[in-house]
């Protein structure tokens, strides 16, 4: 961009592409000088000095140099402390002659220039057009010349009115900023607001298909609600999975794709944990839809007399008043009534009954030696058989980690600045993925891993160690405990990255729809959705009553 100052005119260029376009900011040209005969020898004579300072305004350099400066010292102003905007005083008082103040007059005009465009182009045509008409006059005021001290005078009365403007300018374009950022503000909390609530609703479909399986199992005589091969629940012989989900359809897919998958599908043990409200649907489709050779359980956790406050310092922490302040009330509000809860907090799957059984595997399966946790939202695209012969070395917990160069290391998650983390944990020690976890049962209890959970439970009472999610807890419990796998066994992010490699999910033996982006949802990536329904029979009466997908 150059700025080209000619007596009698004012004019902008702009780069554009190769054809050369330009887009002219001010008008191509004012006309300045009076036409009249008395005028017209005054006017030769200032046509003639204007001529003069064209030549030695016209070198690129020069012009470059002054465009660089203008913007750098612009951004100095307009990222300065609220009221410190005149700075142009200074270089008035420095000026020894004329041609310096002819220097200072283009400056200025460049500045005014670059603040013209700011304004046309980010924040308010009215404001453009102000600056413009701005620009305008004092333009006319400074060509209306008589003699070299008229001029002078002119010139410098010109500067003083062009200082006050920019500085006039720049408190506005400064006051329209920090509306902008407001706004932008307000707009990514309403973004953030529905993306959640998006994602935390039940589609229309799934609902219809849970309240009809729910209908059929309690119509269903007791005795043919028990699912075959009940003797393999206990069988350490046998390869076995937890699933502790909510979502008929999608505990569905992680059960068929595995079972599809797998070379020997009658060695293969799946344990369904949900909540009451959903276990008539859950085994109730399982019933209906066996997944081949297969064995299932499905159970609620409500069946769990051990999980209660008096044992778990979360759950007592969750019942606390103080906790339920925490987790429920806004800024908006200081009690917990109906329409004042933050979304977040009013169905957190950190603090899901769900996602905390995690925490209590061998409690819940104590008979087990080994099992493989799965996420509601993977599909297995590879026979997990492997993972059984793993040789953990010890380890606790076999899972991909998540880290690259400089993130999803520990610090990402933990609060490093409290004593209690800093003291005990390298802040650069690589995360893992939650999802695909192969646990060593034996080696859990040898290492007292649930007691290790609740002992920074309850030091994380206030939050202050790390925030409301399952993972930090996990990062702590496994610490040196976990066995890196290969990438190959967990690929993450397709329930936000839009820009994984096809080939990388091709060849990953699980993919996680990890995020808000679920593929039982209209928010799903398109692309990644038919690595999900292809797992879905979509003929079943059910599914097609219920216009899963329509």
């Amino acid at each position: 961009m150059s700025w080209i100052v000619r007596e009698g005119e004012y004019s902008v260029q702009t780069c554009g592409s190769s054809e050369g376009n330009e887009d002219q900011v001010i008008a191509e040209e004012v006309q300045v000088l009076n036409n009249t005969p008395e005028k017209s020898d005054e006017t030769s004579l200032s046509q003639e000095r204007g001529v003069k300072r064209e030549n030695e305004l016209k070198n690129d350099e020069t012009i470059q140099e002054s465009e660089k400066a203008a913007i750098q010292r612009f951004t100095s102003v307009f990222t300065a402390a609220l009221g410190n905007y005149t700075i142009w005083d200074k270089e008035y008082r420095r000026v020894k002659n004329f041609e310096d103040i002819l220097r200072l007059m283009q400056n200025m005009i460049s500045k005014a220039r670059v603040q013209a465009s700011i304004a046309k182009m980010k924040y308010s045509q009215a404001l453009h057009k102000e600056l413009e008409t701005q620009l305008v006059k004092n333009s006319l005021a400074s060509e209306e010349e008589s003699t070299d001290v008229d001029v002078q005078q002119r010139v410098l009365d010109t500067v003083r009115d062009m200082d006050q403007m920019v500085a006039t300018m720049t408190t506005k374009l400064r006051g329209i900023l920090q509306v902008t950022r407001e706004e932008l503000a307000y707009i990514k909390a309403c973004i953030e607001f529905l993306s959640l609530l998006a994602s935390r609703t039940l589609p229309d479909a799934i609902h219809c298909l849970t309240m009809r399986l729910t209908l059929e199992y309690y119509l269903l005589p007791a005795p043919m609600r028990n699912f075959p091969r009940r003797e393999n629940l206990e069988n350490p012989n046998r390869y076995h999975y937890a699933l502790f989900s909510d979502n008929v359809l999608a505990a569905s897919v992680v059960v068929n794709s595995t079972v599809m998958n797998a070379q020997d599908p009658s060695r293969h043990v799946f344990h369904l944990v949900t909540d009451k409200l959903n276990v008539g649907a859950m085994s109730m489709w399982f019933l209906l839809n066996p997944p081949g050779e297969a064995t299932i359980h499905v159970q609620p956790f409500e069946d769990f007399a051990w999980f209660n406050s008096s044992y778990s310092p979360v759950l007592r922490q969750l019942e606390s008043t103080i906790r339920k302040h925490l987790y429920f009330t806004t800024e908006r509000s200081e009690s917990v009534e109906p329409g004042s809860e933050n979304l977040r907090y009013r169905y957190p799957n950190y603090k899901s009954m769900l996602k905390l059984l995690r925490f209590y595997i061998p409690i819940i399966f104590p008979k087990l030696e080994k099992i493989l946790l799965l996420d509601d939202d993977v599909v297995v695209q590879k026979d997990l058989t492997p993972l059984w012969s793993i040789d953990l070395k010890g380890k606790v917990n076999g899972a991909v980690e998540t880290c690259g160069v400089t993130f999803h290391r520990l610090d990402t998650y933990l609060n490093f600045s409290d004593q209690h983390i800093s003291e005990n944990f390298d802040p650069k020690a690589c995360g893992w993925a939650y999802g695909m976890n192969i646990f060593d049962l034996k080696e859990w209890k040898k290492n007292n891993i649930t007691e290790t959970y609740h002992f920074w439970q309850k030091l994380n009472e206030n939050q202050t160690l790390w925030e409301l999610e399952t993972l930090p807890a996990g990062l702590i419990m496994f610490y040196n405990l976990t066995l890196p796998l290969e990438s190959k066994w967990h690929l993450l992010g397709l329930g936000y990255d839009k820009e994984i490699d096809e080939k990388d999910i091709e060849n990953s033996a699980v993919i996680h729809f990890n995020g808000p982006l679920k593929p039982w949802k209209e928010l799903g990536v398109t692309k990644y959705q038919p690595y999900w329904t292809r797992y879905i029979n979509f003929d079943h009466p059910y599914l097609f009553s219920c216009r899963l997908f329509q």
